[in-house]
């Protein structure tokens, strides 16, 4: 999976402060709802999140979703973000067009 969001202006640092002091309660609920392999890159003010997940996205997201401690950690940084869902509120999805798998050696 991989969606993008976009941050305020000048929020960039405190963004990924919050990021490297990850609450261990945040990183038990990734855990629990399957999400492996979670990677967030910068480049200026857009975030490209990509992540795998146990149990597909739908299950990731009805655990996350229906947990305190993922609506405390969204309310603690949506001050930092300037767009994270379209009009309709979905998320800003990023959709594959090309995978290189390698070559085995």
């Amino acid at each position: 999976m991989c969606h993008l969001y976009r941050l305020r202006p000048g929020a960039e640092a405190e963004y990924e402060r919050r990021h490297v002091e990850l609450w261990p309660e945040m990183a038990a609920l990734l855990d629990e709802a399957g999400v492996y392999d979670y990677h967030i890159y910068r480049h200026g003010l857009l975030l490209i999140c990509v992540l795998r997940t146990r149990w597909g996205f739908a299950h990731a997201g009805r655990v996350t979703g229906a947990s305190e401690v993922q609506a405390r950690w969204t309310a603690s940084l949506s001050h930092l973000f300037a767009e994270i869902a379209d009009a309709d509120g979905e998320p800003l999805w990023a959709y594959p067009v090309f995978h290189h798998p390698g070559r085995r050696m």
